[in-house]
Formats: structure tokens, sequence, C-alpha cells
């Protein structure tokens, strides 16, 4: 279901105050506010960690820098665990998750220019572009971004968005499962304002925080997997975070995922020590080929579109 917003919130944050405060006790302080946190509960040696003004939850990596480059290796798309087993063979999954956006994109604007974060194979990046968009992205791992311009022929490069610089605007700027994978939202979430034109868009999809999925299953939740994952989002935090870099929300909904049964046993496999509901799955999924898909089951996935002010 799509929820069309014509008048949301202001942000109350503060995006100079958390860089502020978060300078001052690196760790302690919540990456969205700048106040206080406390530690919830450890998982995989990593402290998940929530803000009581705010309620954002994040994870704190041990060492921040060559954090992207060492962790999105190529085991990371080829490895399982909290990755994939073999991303490559998801091409027609994820072109077709790309189609489905640019669906949602024409709603509120006209094929234009777009850039594509975390692009990795430029799978979805592909479906964006056969629905005409003009098509550029970004991606840390090597190997998936030298497939995406030697197997798809798109303009992907190589490197993080943090480095990149703003040389040019875009139409639409979109990231699909990104948002939580940065250390430092305020930063990248600045970048992206950079990137993105006057009355441009901004397409988010990520995990729920506050999804009925992730309260029942609370720290055996499968986005509870630092370090890969180190910031979970509600809807409300992140429209607060993007109306802090000069965005509002026009739309938010549930995407329509399929997932395939490989990456499905992976993610339970990788969280079955922690879960009986998790070991099971992963044993019944092992009796399916891994390259059969089915629609994701859950309610814990969102998208939302944002417009920057003209």
């Amino acid at each position: 279901m799509t929820q069309l917003l014509e008048h949301p919130k202001t942000s109350t944050l503060n995006h100079a105050a958390a860089s502020n405060e978060a300078a001052a006790r690196p760790g302690d302080n919540c990456v969205l506010c700048g106040e206080p946190s406390q530690k919830l509960f450890e998982k995989y040696g990593v402290w998940i960690r929530e803000c009581p003004t705010c309620s954002h939850r994040f994870a704190v990596p041990e060492q921040q820098t060559g954090h992207v480059e060492s962790l999105y290796d190529d085991d990371y798309f080829f490895g399982g665990g909290a990755g994939y087993d073999d991303y490559l063979s998801e091409a027609k999954l994820l072109t077709a998750h790309g189609r489905r956006y640019a669906r949602v994109l024409s709603r509120f604007s006209e094929p234009g220019r777009l850039f594509d974060v975390g692009a990795a194979a430029g799978f979805i990046l592909k479906g964006l572009a056969e629905a005409g968009w003009e098509g550029q992205g970004i991606e840390p791992n090597a190997t998936m971004a030298r497939h995406a311009r030697e197997e798809l022929n798109l303009d992907v490069a190589c490197g993080t968005l943090e480095d990149m610089p703003a040389e040019s605007q875009f139409d639409v700027v979109s990231m699909i499962q990104v948002v939580a994978h940065f250390v430092d939202p305020h930063q990248a979430t600045q970048r992206v304002a950079e990137l993105v034109r006057p009355g441009g868009l901004c397409l988010v999809e990520t995990w729920n925080v506050r999804s009925w999925s992730a309260r029942l299953f609370g720290r055996n939740w499968h986005e509870y997997s630092p370090p890969s994952v180190l910031q979970w989002y509600s809807p409300v935090t992140l429209r607060r975070l993007f109306a802090d870099h000069g965005f509002e929300q026009i739309a938010q909904g549930r995407p329509s995922k399929k997932i395939s049964i490989g990456h499905a046993r992976s993610l339970l496999e990788h969280g079955q020590d922690q879960s009986l509901v998790a070991r099971l799955g992963a044993g019944v999924l092992k009796c399916l080929p891994g390259e059969m898909t089915l629609p994701y089951p859950s309610e814990d996935l969102f998208w939302a579109v944002y417009r920057k002010h003209a």
C-alpha cells in the first residue's frame, strides 16, 4: 500500500549539533540527533544501541576507516553468511525489482538522469534503464562494478558515495538496500543532497525496525547483522534524517519483493545459532533448488520517495 504525504512533519533534529556531540563522545551518542544513547544488546560481538530521544537504533564499527572496502569484498557477494551465496545468480530477480521501482518513480517524474548508490553488479540499474532512465552508479566492490560495465554496458564507477565528487546533479538518486550500511548517515545524506537537483527525488528502500516482524523476533530479527548493517531506521527516523538535508517525503509504501531460495537459505544459516525458527527454516530450504524464488514473506521492508526543496 502506498501512502502519499502532502504535509510531512518538519524534522526537529539538528545536524550540526549531532555532529558536534558525536565527535565529543564517539560511539555513545546517537548518530542522528547527537543525544546520549544506551546499549540494548550485543550481536556478533557488536553492541546495538538505541537513542531514547529520537528512537534510532545503530551500531558503531570497531574500525571506521576502510570499513566499506574491507566488508564488501568478494566474499560478501559470493561467500554466503550475511551477504549472498552467489549475487550474480540474482540477475533476473533484481532487474525485475528495478523495473518495479521505475513504475514507482513514474508517478512523480518523467525518466531523466538517475544515479544509483551501491549499484553492485548493476542489475537494479539495468531495470531502471530499461524503463528509460539514463543511469549511472557507484559501487565499492571492484568485481561487481566491473561486471556492470563489461557485461551490462552500464556506467558504474568503483568507489564510495562519501568519496565521490559531486560534479553534476541528477533528477533521481536511488539507494536500494544501502542506507542501513552507512557509518555516518548525515555525511552520506548530505552527499545525496549535493547530487540531487533542486526539485529532484531520492528513492530509498530499507528495513523497518518498528515493523511487526522486528518487534516479534527482537534481537533475533535477521537485520540485526553488524558490522554489515549499522543503522536500523523506522519510516519516522528516516524521514527526519532527509528533512535535515532539505528533503520532504512525498510517498511511502512496501515493496513487492522476491527473494531467491539460495539467498534466503544463506541468511537463515547465518543466524541459525540464534533462533530455532532460523534453523528450521534453513533445513526446509536445503531441500529446494537455490535458483527458485519466493515472495518475501514479511512486512519489515519499506520504500520512500523524498523530494529536494527547490
